[in-house]
């Protein structure tokens, strides 16, 4: 596994999340809506999300998804937002170990795509059976450090 953007070594930080057992499109959207955030935001809107007290603003893959109060459509992904969460936490402690200010640092890429498929067999009756397959998510968050311009 590779990522699929690069930054500055020296100012940013980064963690993948690989073969995570949550849906793919929910964390394409969550990835969407952290982007651009500080690491406490993030953090912060996430423990939201789980908690059910912000949804998830669903920009694709929103064809049956409820409208929300002021946003459009949008839900509230509780295990995907878990599993990015820990990952989130991933980037941050990788950005304390190398030495930079943790306080200073925004989300500059966050991506989510497909992973491998676990393949599995649901039985059925008269000794027929059909696939039940359950798909699988890759994550990667880079944090990089804000120079005091932007």
């Amino acid at each position: 596994m590779s990522y699929s953007a690069h930054r500055n070594p020296e100012r940013s930080a980064r963690a993948l999340g690989s073969e995570l057992h949550c849906s793919p499109k929910h964390s394409q959207n969550i990835m969407r809506a952290i982007k651009g955030m500080s690491i406490e935001e993030a953090k912060q809107f996430l423990e939201d999300v789980i908690a059910k007290k912000r949804a998830v603003p669903f920009t694709t893959h929103n064809r049956d998804v409820s409208h929300r109060k002021g946003m459009g459509p949008g839900a509230y992904p509780e295990k995907a937002s878990r599993l990015i969460l820990r990952v989130l936490k991933n980037a941050e402690n990788n950005a304390e170990y190398k030495g930079l200010d943790t306080e200073n640092m925004v989300i500059s890429h966050a991506s989510a795509y497909k992973g491998q498929k676990i393949e599995g067999m649901m039985p059925r009756a008269f000794g027929r059976s059909s696939p039940k397959n359950k798909q699988t998510t890759n994550a990667e968050l880079i944090v990089e450090e804000k120079e005091y311009g932007d």
